[in-house]
């Protein structure tokens, strides 16, 4: 019976953990994409996409919330395109559903000069590899 459940304990334990490979401590991770209008397709420029492994309250919670501050970040081009890159350390990235994924803030920072967006929190999944591309829908805020 002993030799059944340590059987059986050894089974579960490789079976637990098999999917959950962790990240190299300072390896450098690659979030590319585009930020494009939701209603009609047309590219955002001048968003600001950045990572932190602190929690965004600003733009989570709204007025008199925590402020955020980015790690690291990269405003879009003309084009709505960025590539946002970083080394990130232990703790930095998140396991969810077994998959290794990084916050990223996606945040209209220029006022209304390109109209306003809402900004967008995302947990991007870079399990399968270290450059990753993704493409944001903002949605146009019209009741400014």
């Amino acid at each position: 019976m002993k030799k059944m459940n340590w059987t059986l304990a050894g089974i579960i334990g490789l079976l637990g953990f098999a999917g959950c490979k962790k990240k190299e401590s300072g390896e450098v991770y690659t979030v590319k994409g585009t930020v494009v209008d939701k209603a009609d397709g047309k590219p955002i420029k001048g968003i600001r996409v950045g990572y932190s492994p602190e929690k965004q309250f600003s733009t989570l919670c709204g007025v008199g919330s925590t402020p955020y501050k980015p790690k690291s970040h990269v405003l879009t081009d003309t084009k709505g395109e960025f590539i946002l890159a970083d080394s990130f350390q232990d703790g930095e990235y998140q396991i969810i559903n077994n998959k290794t994924t990084l916050p990223v803030f996606v945040e209209d920072i220029d006022g209304e000069e390109n109209g306003w967006f809402q900004n967008e929190y995302l947990q991007v999944d870079i399990s399968g590899g270290k450059t990753v591309s993704i493409r944001v829908e903002l949605s146009e805020i019209t009741d400014k």
